[in-house]
């Protein structure tokens, strides 16, 4: 078969007006060059599109209406491809890959994303939850293009760091926990308990060094926050992971005398890659959609 976009474009304008002459006028072209064309394309095909009456519009056979969802189909990829090889030419990225941490508020993420598909409808996008330091391997291991994370000291030189909002923490602890009775608790008694901090040891994590003497450590706010539903300690968490619905009624933010800063939210990439427009858009809608959460 050798029938072209060209005549399936105008075997749906010709289907769409249901005249030859409506046809001609949209596309700039002679009647007798449609007339040719369509002809063409039948004769390409093996059937017969449009019943032909002498002094009526043409009217699509049975034959006709089958193929014409299926030429829609074909422009609406052509129209992709030209899109995407305009995106390209432009400089536009083919493909998004975004390595987040898993404890990142999940609104902002979504709705981020949600924008995203709006703005860039056929750009490839990978996403990956990771937990802490996770997300910067990603990068360095040329696993991602761009990276979501809290901010700590130990990020590789090979990283650019963009600031972009900050997240609050909270002390926290199972309902059954002792702590829990206590309408506020000081540093000594929280140093008579258990303590659960992200690993690892080094972190540079705001609250990385412990008050008590007795340490668990867990890479994952979400891991922390089920072994304190188990009453089996205290920590520092996001506000949002301790109030996330799978935990409500069996964690209790305690009143302290003491609690980490926030938790810095930074946008990271490689150095040696640059941007492109795609994931510049997507770090500026993080930063507004962050902002908006208070």
């Amino acid at each position: 078969m050798q029938w072209s976009f060209d005549q399936v474009r105008i075997f749906v304008m010709t289907a769409e007006t249901c005249s030859f002459s409506a046809s001609a006028r949209r596309l700039g072209r002679a009647q007798s060059a449609i007339s040719t064309t369509i002809a063409l394309l039948e004769a390409d095909l093996g059937v017969v599109l449009f019943e032909r009456s002498s002094g009526r519009q043409p009217k699509l056979t049975e034959a006709g209406s089958v193929l014409l969802d299926e030429a829609r189909e074909i422009l609406k990829h052509c129209e992709r491809l030209e899109s995407r090889a305009l995106g390209l030419v432009r400089g536009e990225e083919a493909r998004l890959r975004l390595a987040y941490d898993e404890a990142m508020p999940y609104q902002p993420v979504v709705n981020s994303l949600e924008a995203l598909a709006q703005a860039y409808p056929f750009l490839d996008v990978q996403l990956a939850s990771s937990a802490q330091g996770e997300v910067s391997r990603k990068l360095l291991e040329r696993r991602a293009d761009l990276g979501l994370m809290f901010h700590h000291e130990d990020v590789p030189d090979a990283l650019e760091r963009r600031r972009l909002d900050n997240v609050e923490m909270v002390t926290v602890c199972g309902a059954g926990h002792l702590l829990a009775l206590q309408p506020r608790v000081t540093r000594q008694q929280l140093a008579q308990y258990r303590q659960i901090l992200i690993a690892p040891y080094k972190s540079g994590y705001p609250g990385g060094e412990p008050i008590s003497p007795h340490v668990w450590r867990a890479d994952s706010f979400y891991a922390t926050a089920e072994l304190l539903m188990r009453d089996l300690g205290w920590a520092w968490l996001p506000r949002h992971v301790a109030r996330y619905p799978t935990y409500l009624n069996h964690l209790v933010e305690l009143a302290s005398d003491w609690t980490p800063p926030p938790l810095v939210v930074e946008l990271v990439w490689r150095r040696d890659e640059p941007l492109g427009p795609a994931a510049q858009w997507l770090a500026e809608r993080f930063a507004v959609e962050l902002a908006a959460i208070g």
